[in-house]
């Protein structure tokens, strides 16, 4: 009974973070090799609020799960900025899009 009664409480514990989660990508000019890869992923793997990041620079862009509030869009373009790269396009997908 107990094991009943603890499965819903777990799921919607570990749903919580997502519902309150975005995720940006950005389409980024100036990454051309694996340093610049490993560069941003330090950048917004020491950044708070930055959940998860995904670097490809075949297509170009970062991918990043964040909290809901933080960091902003100002934020992630110019910690960009300060890695030496020009943010292209900002796009910010909430869950509730993504999920619809």
């Amino acid at each position: 009974m107990k094991r009943i009664l603890l499965l819903p409480l777990v799921v919607a514990l570990t749903m919580t973070p997502s519902i309150n989660a975005k995720t940006i990508e950005v389409e980024i000019h100036g990454m051309t090799c694996a340093l610049c890869v490993d560069s941003l992923n330090r950048k917004f793997n020491k950044m708070a609020g930055v959940e998860e990041v995904a670097v490809s620079m075949k297509m170009k862009k970062v991918r990043l799960e964040t909290k809901e509030k933080s960091p902003t869009t100002t934020m992630i373009k110019q910690a960009i900025l300060d890695a030496g790269f020009t943010p292209i396009k900002v796009t910010v997908i909430s869950n509730e899009d993504a999920n619809n």
